[in-house]
């Protein structure tokens, strides 16, 4: 297996399919490719990325190529078994597959304007109505999840699931720009920061010597 991934510094959509693929437990192949530089025009016309468009994550297994997270997140499910990713529980595997779900459609404002940067950490960033009622939102679905399925872990369903992995990025996201959270969302946070994979990520993403400015936020 081959998967193609953007820079682990901005990539949220690639950190989800990485950790999907870390959580099966299989060996792969990583290509890196830095996003938005001289040669990305050309490299993402090639034929690795056609079915895809040009978009990171793309994995390729065998002659499969699965493209976007959430369907290289079912992919292993489906190859690796459903319960490494989802909840036992019927309804908990519900509530689940529609947080990763609402996760993968929803949130644009924060998207926009909370870029993701493993390797920063930013004071006084400025926060918009928008993004306050998308961070609202997350909260809700947190407080949900773990007061009806999270009590018996530090994840949201307990142990670490695909949705933990679908709300990494934004994890790091609340980390890089300081955003304050209650008390039990700080603590979810701290978790997910803390899983060996999420760590190996970030320690990664370190060591990248590419920079994209406009994911690199001025200092107020």
């Amino acid at each position: 297996m081959k998967l193609i991934i953007g820079n682990r510094a901005y990539s949220s959509w690639s950190m989800r399919g990485w950790l999907a693929l870390k959580a099966a437990n299989v060996e792969f192949e990583e290509l890196v490719v830095p996003l938005f530089d001289k040669d990305w025009d050309e490299r993402r016309g090639g034929n690795e990325f056609a079915p895809s468009s040009g978009k990171v994550p793309v994995l390729w297994d065998g002659d499969t190529v699965i493209w976007d997270s959430l369907a290289i997140i079912e992919s292993c499910a489906d190859a690796h078994g459903q319960e490494i990713y989802w909840p036992e529980d019927r309804a908990a595997r519900g509530m689940a597959r529609s947080m990763a779900a609402e996760m993968h459609s929803s949130f644009a404002a924060l998207r926009r304007e909370l870029p993701m940067n493993v390797r920063r950490k930013v004071e006084n960033h400025p926060i918009s109505d928008e993004v306050k009622a998308d961070i609202m939102r997350i909260m809700e679905l947190w407080a949900q999840a773990r007061a009806l399925y999270g009590s018996d872990g530090d994840f949201l369903f307990g142990r670490w699931t695909a949705v933990d992995m679908m709300f990494a990025p934004v994890v790091t996201r609340f980390v890089t720009y300081q955003v304050p959270l209650p008390r039990f969302a700080a603590a979810y946070g701290d978790a997910v920061v803390r899983h060996p994979h999420v760590v190996e990520w970030i320690e990664l993403a370190q060591e990248e010597p590419w920079v994209i400015e406009e994911y690199e936020p001025e200092q107020k």
